[in-house]
């Protein structure tokens, strides 16, 4: 294979691909339905061409077959009075409008057939046209629904999930954070001396064994209890403390 050939075969192969990739359904099946109405109008114009020749050939048909008719009979009558001599003129002048007849009726013929023709032409022409216009209708219709599935598709396609949910489980994993910071400063405000204190006296039990301390403290403690001395305290540290505590009983007693 030569180098024209193959340079000429890759021209026709990118020429064709450009085309196919730059034909647009909707103005390729505009532009085939003007084609259509346009060569719907040529076949108009022939029929009504042809119909006019056969009408001016039948018009001259008529018009010789009258003459051959009218020359046949002035024969008869030349021959008739005796007169051969113009009845052989009258009879020339027939043959020559009988065959002028013969031939346009030949014409004739041959036109009527040609429109007859036509005339079928034209009918199925219009009939495609209008098949036409219903299918590029639904095409029009297909091909705007594939163009927007297409874009649609190139859309989602062109969309980051991946980044789109890493940011979703990022902000899930702030939120959590943020809970359980939420909770530890909860817990460490929670647990002062105040809210251990209320915890103490929103319980009954607690409740039950004060009392039992303080009727344990107004009875006294045993003989044997006092004479022990502490092995964690001192005398020194805990005269304050005994102190404190006695004053506790005496406003017990009152109570």
């Amino acid at each position: 294979m030569g180098l024209f050939d193959r340079l000429s075969r890759l021209v026709r192969a990118n020429l064709n691909d450009m085309v196919s990739k730059a034909e647009d359904p909707e103005k390729v099946l505009e532009q085939a339905v003007i084609d259509m109405q346009e060569n719907l109008v040529q076949l108009r114009q022939a029929v009504a061409r042809t119909i006019a020749e056969q009408k001016r050939t039948e018009k001259q048909y008529l018009q010789n077959h009258d003459e051959t008719n009218k020359w046949n009979q002035r024969a008869q009558l030349a021959l008739s009075k005796g007169d051969e001599s113009l009845a052989r003129e009258a009879l020339q002048r027939k043959k020559s409008y009988a065959d002028t007849a013969t031939m346009l009726k030949g014409q004739l013929d041959q036109q009527t057939g040609q429109v007859g023709t036509l005339k079928k032409q034209l009918i199925a022409l219009e009939s495609k046209i209008s098949e036409a216009k219903t299918k590029k209708n639904m095409l029009k219709a297909r091909a705007q629904a594939a163009k927007a599935n297409q874009q649609l598709q190139e859309t989602v396609g062109n969309m980051s999930t991946s980044s789109a949910m890493a940011a979703f489980e990022r902000m899930e994993e702030k939120v959590m954070a943020i809970e359980a910071e939420s909770q530890a400063a909860h817990e460490l405000t929670g647990s002062g001396l105040e809210e251990q204190f209320a915890a103490l006296e929103s319980g009954s039990d607690v409740d039950a064994e004060l009392e039992a301390m303080k009727q344990q403290m107004l009875g006294g403690a045993s003989p044997t209890q006092e004479a022990l001395p502490s092995a964690t305290s001192s005398p020194e540290s805990d005269v304050p403390v005994d102190a404190e505590l006695e004053e506790l009983r005496e406003q017990l007693k009152k109570t």
